[in-house]
């Protein structure tokens, strides 16, 4: 029989700790690495000299050497949805979501456009080398319905959810907390647990949903074991005040969620900018994570994420691209945004670090690193292939980096889609080299 052995051979990366406390023990390099595949998941990884002759001969061997191979990125916040307004000029968060976000939604109302833009969604993400998302479709079911299938087709980890939204929008965006319940409850059923398929219930964000609709959230998010939350807090100044109007008996924004239930393992927070140390400690204690998303919160102005105090209280968190208020599906580009943020904030962002949260420390944020993140013996073969050359800039950037840390600050400053060599999707290649 021939052998379904499959191995990959270049530069291998991966992560085991946070660099930020473990140091240079916290990640696995092989200059010549071999990354070997069974059945889409890795059977061994470490020196290609150690294990090429323990393969049989009739393996399939991919030879990458000269590019850098790294897991596959994990996006903790986007919305696919907003793929059309991607780069739309000139507003903070309130007035975006009036100007942008709500009348390009609507169009999702059409099962047949949702399905086109949720295939140039994928294969965007794919493109980019991201292999896992955690994103926002619509108010409409057929809207999540059209990303599951095709993120099930190119066999993508991916994790999604109707938005419930039942106030303080437009009525052709409306749902009821009944019919968002009921309607959650049915793409639940359907999709979550298929294949690499997880739900996630998904309030917009606390302005947006009435005292029962945020009940009914809750009760959903502990009804089903395994299921995730994702939501929007303390983004923008403008809706920290307004969520203390409508919610005057919390002591805080984030205490609005916790009051309906919604903190706790897999739920995820995108933003979490105008946090107070207890709002952290909250999230630490509850096992929630935090997406830091810092593309989206320069574009918009919103302000800038405090990474230190997160970690020093023991909070989870991962990048977010948070397209379209994000300007790219780049995870580098995302990274080198992330890098100015910290610097803005009096904060240091190693090269180290920042892959480990763009792999990782985004599955850890996700509760999905006994799945994926690293190379481990038996996690799913999800990766991407950089070229580190891919540019004539990078090359002569790259020709004077000594050391590996270098490297990996020049790929995520100077790096973006043109560096994604190709992206493999349980071993298998979804993207053209």
């Amino acid at each position: 029989m021939t052998s379904s052995l499959h191995a990959v051979r270049g530069e291998l990366l991966h992560f085991t700790a946070d660099p930020e406390d473990a140091g240079a023990a916290a990640f696995v390099h092989h200059h010549d690495g071999l990354l070997v595949i069974e059945d889409g998941h890795v059977r061994e990884s470490g020196p290609a000299t150690a294990l090429l002759p323990k393969l049989p001969a009739d393996a399939r061997i991919t030879d990458y050497r000269g590019k850098l191979i790294l897991p596959g990125f994990v996006d903790t916040h986007v919305h696919y949805a907003q793929t059309d307004i991607i780069a739309s000029y000139g507003e903070q968060l309130l007035a975006w979501l009036e100007k942008y976000t709500f009348p390009t939604e609507a169009r999702f109302a059409d099962p047949s456009h949702a399905g086109e833009v949720a295939d140039f969604f994928c294969d965007e993400l794919l493109r980019n080398g991201t292999t896992t998302a955690l994103a926002f479709a619509t108010v409409h079911p057929a809207s999540v319905d059209a990303l599951f299938d095709a993120a099930s087709r190119r066999r993508m980890r991916m994790i999604a959810g109707k938005v419930l939204m039942d106030r303080n929008c437009p009525d052709y965006l409306s749902d009821t907390a009944d019919s968002g319940y009921v309607e959650s409850k049915a793409l639940i059923d359907r999709w979550h647990g298929r294949e690499r398929l997880l739900y996630a219930v998904t309030p917009r964000f606390a302005p947006t949903s009435t005292r029962e609709q945020m009940t009914l959230a809750g009760r959903l998010f502990a009804e089903h074991p395994g299921l995730y939350l994702q939501s929007h807090v303390a983004e923008n100044r403008g809706e920290v005040a307004w969520v203390a109007e409508l919610y005057p008996e919390a002591r805080s924004y984030l205490d609005v969620y916790e009051r309906y239930g919604q903190l706790g393992a897999r739920s995820v927070y995108a933003h979490c900018i105008w946090l107070d140390d207890a709002d952290r400690q909250r999230m630490a204690a509850t096992g929630s994570a935090m997406s830091f998303c810092p593309t989206s919160n320069l574009f918009l102005g919103s302000g800038l994420f405090d990474l230190d105090r997160a970690h020093a209280l023991g909070v989870r968190v991962g990048i977010g691209t948070d397209v379209g208020g994000g300007t790219s599906f780049s995870m580098l580009q995302t990274l080198n945004e992330a890098y100015k943020v910290l610097q803005l904030n009096g904060q240091r962002l190693s090269a180290e670090r920042a892959f480990y949260l763009a792999t990782l420390g985004g599955a850890r944020s996700l509760y999905l690193d006994g799945h994926i993140g690293n190379f481990a013996t038996g996690k799913e073969a999800d990766f991407v292939v950089i070229d580190p050359q891919a540019t004539p800039l990078m090359a002569r950037r790259m020709h004077n980096a000594t050391t590996l840390s270098e490297r990996l600050f020049v790929l995520m400053m100077l790096g973006d889609d043109r560096c994604v060599a190709a992206t493999h999707v349980l071993g298998e290649i979804r993207t053209i080299p």
